[in-house]
């Protein structure tokens, strides 16, 4: 399976911390975000994984590269661990040269995919789920030989935070998308049905990508070329089994530390006092 991962956002919700560190490279308690969305994509059978970087973020490629020096010195689990990813699977690298929207980042891969489906994962989006996530689209895809994106129920307030899809049931939690939506207004659909981040595509999502206009901001939206898609072939949209983390600003990038941490035996321990005492501060 080939995997795609858009890792060329600016990250300016994060800033100054990502002026000349990616938000990728954040770190969720002891790896960085873009490590657990590679390790989703290996677990979910993923031999070939192409990241679609950008200006300042080379250290995303020295992470995932061999470093003889550091594993000589500090031969870990953990370093060892890292280690076999690269073993698992060939990690590419493609530049996008100026940010244009997940659409335009996601056509950078044309070539290197060629004409087969393949797997997109959100570099800063970690999915919590038994079996991951991507395998769950994945399977779906082979049952029906289409794109797969995966969606959850979001908060009114919310809808016009996210791609949107509605859609008519193939069985419950399956959807055939009918349409699909970016960042409407709660009134402009009753659908409640939003985009996550995690997609099966097939290769007729190059096309669609390139016959569909530029946004707001100049960018090329996703969604807008799944909609394109949608009219030339089916496109399915599954619910899934498990947790979704969005690192999407400060906020929720602290929550997802503190739930990771607090899954962590030893760090759980030293945390429960902290917090207790963070707690009474705050009352």
């Amino acid at each position: 399976m080939k995997v795609v991962i858009p890792a060329a956002g600016l990250g300016l919700r994060f800033l100054p911390a990502t002026k000349s560190q990616p938000k990728e490279m954040l770190p969720v308690v002891d790896r960085p975000i873009i490590q657990y969305v590679v390790e989703e994509a290996v677990a979910s059978g993923a031999d070939d994984i192409l990241i679609v970087t950008g200006r300042s973020k080379r250290s995303i490629e020295d992470h995932f590269d061999v470093n003889p020096e550091l594993s000589k010195w500090a031969a870990t689990p953990e370093l060892r661990a890292l280690e076999e990813i690269g073993r698992a699977a060939g990690i590419h690298y493609v530049r996008q040269g100026e940010p244009r929207g997940l659409g335009d980042a996601i056509a950078h891969a044309r070539h290197h995919i060629g004409n087969e489906a393949f797997g997109v994962l959100l570099g800063d989006t970690i999915n919590v789920c038994e079996p991951p996530l991507l395998r769950q689209l994945w399977d779906i895809h082979l049952e029906f030989g289409r794109s797969v994106v995966a969606v959850e129920p979001v908060a009114t307030e919310k809808v016009s935070d996210y791609g949107i899809i509605e859609g008519k049931s193939v069985r419950p939690g399956l959807y055939q998308c009918e349409r699909l939506l970016e960042k409407p207004k709660p009134e402009e659909t009753a659908s409640r049905l939003g985009i996550t981040g995690a997609y099966v595509f097939t290769p007729g999502i190059f096309d669609a990508i390139a016959a569909t206009k530029p946004g707001h901001g100049g960018e090329v939206q996703l969604t807008d070329a799944m909609a394109i898609l949608a009219e030339r072939e089916p496109v399915f949209a599954s619910e899934f089994h498990g947790t979704r983390y969005d690192i999407g600003d400060r906020f929720l990038w602290l929550k997802t530390n503190l739930e990771f941490a607090a899954r962590h035996p030893e760090l759980r321990r030293q945390l429960a006092p902290l917090l207790r005492r963070l707690s009474e501060q705050v009352e």
